[in-house]
C-alpha cells in the first residue's frame, strides 16, 4: 500500500496547480491550495523517513506496467529526506512570497506547484529518461517565475538563465540517448554497475553527470547561477537555492552510486573540481557588496563542500555529504529569506545603503546570524557538525589539501557573513528619508527609492525564524540526521536493495 502513495507526491500539487488555474476563488482560498500540497508533502516524507529509517526501499510502477515501460517510483531514505526538507523549503518560501505580496501576481501559485511536483519526481524517479523529464517540469515554471518577479535586470538574467538550462537539457537528453544506444535501456536497476563494465556506457553517464553539474553551478559552469538568482524576487531566489542545484547534487550522488557502482578511477576529477568550486565561489563573494550577491557566490562555494562527499566515496564522506546537503537548504534559504526581508522592506540589498538594523530590530539580526554562524561552521549549529563531518572525512582519506581548503575557505565564509553584518546590522545608520539620499532598484520594481528606517514586519520575519530554529535544532541533535545521513550512505555504498526494489525482485 505504501508504494502505491509515492506518486501522489507529485499528483497532488499538480492537482493544486489546475485548481489553482481554473477555480477563481477568493485570495484566502488561492492561498491554501499554494501552502496545503507543501504541508501535505512534509507530512508524508516525515512518514517516509520512519519508515525507510532501517535501510527499507519502497518502488512503485506507476500503471503498474511492466518494467522499461512504467515510469519507476523509488524511495529510500536519502529521497526521504530530501523530499521532506524540500517541501519545507516550498512551505516557508511560499509563506515570504504571501507575506511580500508575490503570490498576487497572475499564476504564481501555479507555477510553484508545477516546480515542486517536478522536484519530487525527480527525487522519486527510477528511471534516466523520466528523471529529464521531470527535471524539464521543474524547470519550465521556474522560466516564468524568474521573469515575472524581481528588478529591472530580470528580463536579461532570464535570458540567460533559459539559454544555459536549455543547452544544458539538450547535453543532458544526449547523455540519456547514448546511454540507451549502448545499453538498451535507461531504467536505473538494470543499469547497475554498467559504468563500470563498458567504456561507452561510462561515457554516456559522463555527459549526464556533466549536464548535472552545469544545473549543479559547478565551477567552471557555475557563471549563470552568480547573474540570474540576484535578478528575481528573495522568495525566488530562496526557493531556487533550496530546489534546483540540490535535485542535480542528488542526482549525482544517485547516479554515481548505482550506474558507476562508486568506480573510484574518476574520484579524482571530483576532488579536484569540488576543491576548486570552494575557492572560486568564495573568493568571488568578496568583491560583492549586496547581501544576495554574496550569498550567491557562497551558495557555489557550498555545493563544493556538498559535492565533495561524492567525489570521496566513503561511508564517511556520503554521510558528511548528504548531512551537509539538508543542512545547506535549510540554512541558505534562511539567509536569503532573513535578508529579502530587509530588502523587501527598505528597497535595497546594498550594504553600503544599510545599517544599524539589528540595534532597531533585534530579531531580524538573530534570525541573520544564527544562520550565518551555521553556514560558517561554528556551534552549536548544524553547519559545525556538517564540516566537521567533512574534515574528518577527507582526513580518513589522507586529503591534507583538500582539508587545508575547506578550513581557509569556512574562515573566508565567517569574514563575508562578518562584512554583512557589519554593513547591514551593525554599521552606521542610513541617512534620514529626508536627507533624499537615492537607493538602489526595489526588490519588486524599477523604482528610485529614499532610504528609510521601516520597520520589517513579523511575517517577513517568520519564515527565517523557522529555518534558523531548524539549523540550530539540527545542530543540538544532530544525531537523528546523522544515523539517517548514515543510513542513506550505506543505501549508497551497497545499492543491491535498491537495484532489487527498482527492478521489482
Amino acid at each position: 500500500m505504501i508504494p502505491a502513495l509515492l506518486p501522489l507526491f507529485v499528483a497532488v500539487p499538480l492537482i493544486g496547480a489546475g485548481l489553482l488555474i481554473v477555480l477563481p476563488g477568493p485570495r484566502w482560498l488561492r492561498r491554501v491550495l499554494l501552502l496545503a500540497p507543501s504541508a501535505a508533502g512534509m507530512l508524508g516524507g516525515g512518514g517516509l523517513i520512519w519508515l525507510t529509517r532501517d535501510g527499507v526501499v519502497f518502488a512503485h510502477n506507476v500503471g503498474l506496467w511492466q518494467d522499461g515501460i512504467a515510469i519507476p517510483f523509488v524511495a529510500d531514505v536519502f529521497s526521504a529526506l530530501m523530499l521532506w526538507t524540500t517541501c519545507l523549503l516550498a512551505l516557508v518560501c511560499s509563506m515570504f512570497a504571501v507575506a511580500t505580496g508575490d503570490d498576487r501576481q497572475s499564476f504564481f501559485s501555479p507555477l510553484v506547484l508545477v516546480l515542486t511536483a517536478g522536484v519530487s519526481g525527480a527525487l522519486l524517479t527510477g528511471d534516466l529518461f523520466n528523471m529529464f523529464v521531470f527535471i524539464e517540469v521543474m524547470l519550465l515554471p521556474s522560466y516564468g517565475l524568474l521573469a515575472m518577479l524581481g528588478a529591472l535586470g530580470r528580463l536579461k538574467a532570464g535570458r540567460i538563465y533559459v539559454t544555459v538550462n536549455l543547452l544544458t537539457s539538450t547535453i543532458f537528453l544526449a547523455g540519456v540517448a547514448l546511454v540507451y544506444a549502448v545499453a538498451g535501456t535507461v531504467h536505473l536497476g538494470e543499469l547497475a554497475g554498467a559504468a563500470e563494465e563498458s567504456p561507452l556506457v561510462a561515457a554516456g553517464m559522463g555527459v549526464v553527470i556533466l549536464a548535472l553539474a552545469i544545473k549543479a553551478a559547478v565551477v567552471p559552469v557555475h557563471g549563470w547561477l552568480t547573474r540570474t538568482y540576484p535578478a528575481t524576487s528573495p522568495a525566488i531566489t530562496a526557493l531556487f537555492s533550496g530546489l534546483h542545484t540540490k535535485v542535480a547534487i542528488y542526482a549525482i550522488y544517485r547516479l554515481y552510486a548505482v550506474v558507476f557502482d562508486g568506480d573510484s578511477r574518476f574520484l579524482w576529477i571530483g576532488v579536484v573540481a569540488f576543491t576548486l568550486t570552494m575557492i572560486i565561489g568564495v573568493m568571488g563573494a568578496v568583491g560583492e557588496n549586496t547581501t544576495r550577491s554574496i550569498l550567491v557566490f557562497h551558495m557555489i562555494s557550498q555545493i563544493g563542500y556538498i559535492l565533495l562527499g561524492v567525489a570521496l566515496f566513503t561511508e564517511l564522506g556520503l554521510m558528511a555529504g548528504i548531512f551537509y546537503l539538508i543542512h545547506h537548504m535549510i540554512v541558505k534559504a534562511s539567509l536569503f529569506l532573513s535578508t529579502g526581508a530587509i530588502e523587501h522592506t527598505h528597497g535595497t540589498g546594498a550594504l553600503d545603503r544599510l545599517g544599524g538594523i539589528a540595534r532597531r530590530q533585534p530579531l531580524i539580526g538573530l534570525v541573520f546570524m544564527g544562520a550565518a554562524l551555521s553556514l560558517a561552521g561554528l556551534p552549536p549549529f548544524s553547519g559545525f557538525v556538517a564540516k566537521l563531518s567533512l574534515v574528518l572525512a577527507t582526513v580518513e582519506e589522507q586529503q591534507w589539501t583538500v582539508m587545508a581548503v575547506m578550513i581557509a575557505v569556512s574562515l573566508i565564509t565567517l569574514m563575508s557573513m562578518l562584512k554583512i553584518w557589519g554593513g547591514v546590522f551593525w554599521g552606521k545608520e542610513p541617512p534620514s528619508p529626508e536627507e533624499g539620499v537615492p537607493m538602489i532598484t526595489g526588490a519588486n520594481g524599477g523604482s528610485v527609492q529614499t532610504a528609510t528606517r521601516s520597520k520589517i514586519r513579523t511575517t517577513l520575519l517568520l519564515p527565517g525564524l523557522v529555518l534558523t530554529a531548524t539549523t540550530l535544532c539540527l545542530g543540538l541533535g544532530a544525531e537523528f540526521l546523522l544515523d539517517l545521513s548514515a543510513q542513506a550512505a550505506a543505501n549508497l555504498l551497497d545499492t543491491s536493495t535498491y537495484v532489487e526494489a527498482v527492478l521489482g525482485r
